[in-house]
């Protein structure tokens, strides 16, 4: 079976201008117009991309994106028509790997959909452990520990701490991190890495408000403290 996607979208000239560019590239992709039939769609056949409007009918799709996110760490690309940044920040927060703004460049959307999905590859060999103080981070399985107690880490989470632990000490750019952890160059927003500090220090952090390990260097980016 081929790369799916799965698309929530209510407006239905929008839908099938994305169903058809993202068919051109040769994926699957399942439509819904709701967030209900999204849900559905998703239990029935997990995807391996989801695209979801933020302005939906019945379920917003900041809820559709946490449901989808309870259930597992596929790619999530939020998608909105308002120029508020409190909506891409929350989508982000609901659970969001990435967002777009209306009207997009088809070429673009696909772009970035490569990239989540060249993300899911194995990554090159790295050290079996790294080890800070009480925290423990194991690359190969993909595991995360704070003082001997798993902590559960999405995706995005996970690659943005493995990136920031594997040049422990050094400070990494926004763009640094964009390109390595999300495989985006120009078309890329440092608020993605922003947000997903913020998350990643709700979870591995002692105290998130005054961090240990994810220092912010002003005016150049983050390091991981040894």
């Amino acid at each position: 079976m081929g790369t799916r996607i799965l698309t929530v979208e209510d407006d239905e000239r929008i839908r099938t201008a994305v169903r058809m560019a993202l068919e051109e590239e040769g994926w699957d992709v399942e439509e819904t117009a709701n967030g209900e039939a999204a849900l559905d769609a998703f239990h029935r056949t997990p995807a391996d991309v989801v695209l979801i409007d933020i302005m939906l009918p019945g379920i917003d799709g900041f809820e559709v994106c946490r449901s989808i996110r309870r259930l597992g760490d596929v790619p999530i690309v939020m998608v909105t028509a308002r120029s508020d940044s409190h909506d891409v920040v929350a989508g982000l927060e609901a659970g969001a790997d990435d967002y777009l703004r209306k009207p997009f460049d088809p070429k673009e959307l696909s772009a970035r959909i490569r990239a989540l999905l060249r993300r899911a590859r194995p990554d090159e060999a790295r050290p079996s452990l790294i080890q800070i103080d009480q925290l423990e981070i194991l690359p190969e399985e993909g595991v995360v520990r704070q003082n001997g107690t798993e902590v559960h880490l999405t995706r995005t989470e996970f690659r943005l701490l493995v990136e920031l632990a594997s040049s422990s000490g050094r400070v990494l750019s926004r763009e640094d991190l964009l390109e390595r952890v999300w495989g985006y160059d120009y078309f890329g927003d440092g608020r993605l890495v922003d947000v997903h500090v913020r998350r990643l220090r709700t979870k591995i952090e002692p105290d998130a408000a005054n961090p240990r390990y994810v220092i912010t260097v002003r005016g150049m980016g983050y390091k991981l403290q040894t």
